[in-house]
């Protein structure tokens, strides 16, 4: 369901969309009657959802995020896209993720988030290491989103980035940082997939607010977030987002924009791979792009019953984890490129 916005190849038709929503009410007849009825409600409906504290941020997000990724690169009707955009913000999502690489939606969101600014953690990214490229995106990001700040702006595809361009006098955190200091943004995040190592060394600057990386019960085995990075993010009072957590879309970047394929996680495990990356000490939400209003719903769903997992669920979750990361493998990109080039 979440999935990675900068991969190559053509959008879906609106009949190759049909066919996802088709797919995907399929895989719903697995999923227990009683979510699937609260998923059917409108958005609005329920108990509140939980918020926690975005580390040193001090902003309160919840635990479920919007991401835009799936609906903005879909090529659905923009109508469609504002509905559900609309519908998940009114049932009270406030952390919004999105991107100037994520289609049309930047531009959707344009329509929502003014009425509704005071209310919502907007973020967008920066996919450059160079500060001129990440005025040009910045910029066009303000104006498609119709406001005069973001509350985060993530360094994206760090892993794949070289660090001395982005910390160099030109590099994008020195530019981010004047923009901060500017008022165009409020917090400096990294966000990525692969090469946790690089994390690790962006935090050394104690520069970076949040993290959003991938984190789910599969990849853990692969490339190790939870280990490596999480840990320094806890130390450092950094806050961190999980996304991919339903361990990302069938057959991996090449799909992303392929909705009706669906995700690793069954149906029946969903809410238990959501649980278990709210259960990670210091992550405080969860981004979760759907494909669907229905999907939406159901995310919505899950995360107003969330309820952390028992010893027994965890293991039995991890081990089906363990079993999913073998075939699966690093798909994202290098967990170390350090070995793969001979480097120590």
């Amino acid at each position: 369901m979440m999935n990675h916005p900068n991969s190559p190849g053509g959008g879906c038709s609106r009949r190759r969309f049909l066919r996802a929503t088709l797919a995907a009410g399929a895989a719903w007849s697995t999923v227990p009657t009683l979510m699937r009825a609260a998923a059917a409600t409108p958005l609005d409906s329920g108990r509140p959802l939980p918020k926690r504290v975005l580390g040193r941020t001090g902003v309160e997000v919840t635990i479920l995020g919007l991401g835009t990724a799936p609906v903005g690169e879909a090529r659905i009707d923009a109508k469609e896209a504002e509905r559900i955009f609309g519908e998940v913000m009114d049932s009270g999502v406030n952390y919004i993720d999105t991107a100037r690489g994520y289609g049309i939606a930047e531009e959707v969101l344009g329509n929502l988030v003014p009425a509704r600014r005071d209310k919502l953690f907007l973020v967008t990214k920066v996919w450059t290491d160079n500060a001129a490229e990440a005025e040009k995106s910045l910029t066009q990001s303000l104006r498609l989103l119709k406001v005069d700040h973001v509350d985060l702006v993530h360094i994206h595809h760090l892993g794949g980035k070289n660090l001395e361009r982005v910390l160099a006098k030109d590099g994008v955190l020195e530019y981010l940082l004047k923009q901060k200091e500017a008022g165009k943004l409020r917090f400096i995040g990294m966000s990525g997939h692969a090469n946790p190592w690089k994390y690790v060394k962006m935090l050394e600057t104690k520069q970076m607010d949040v993290m959003m990386t991938v984190m789910n019960y599969a990849d853990r085995n692969i490339y190790g977030f939870e280990e490596t990075v999480l840990p320094e993010c806890r130390k450092q009072n950094v806050g961190v987002v999980a996304m991919k957590v339903y361990a990302g879309i069938k057959g991996g970047f090449p799909n992303h924009r392929k909705g009706w394929v669906g995700c690793n996680t069954p149906p029946e495990r969903l809410a238990q791979a959501m649980a278990y990356a709210l259960d990670l000490p210091g992550v405080s939400s969860a981004v979760i792009g759907p494909f669907t209003l229905e999907q939406a719903r159901h995310n919505v769903a899950l995360a107003r019953q969330y309820q952390p997992l028992s010893d027994a669920e965890r293991q039995d979750l991890l081990k089906f984890g363990r079993e999913l990361a073998q075939n699966l493998g690093p798909r994202y990109g290098p967990v170390d490129e350090r070995q793969r080039q001979g480097q120590g």
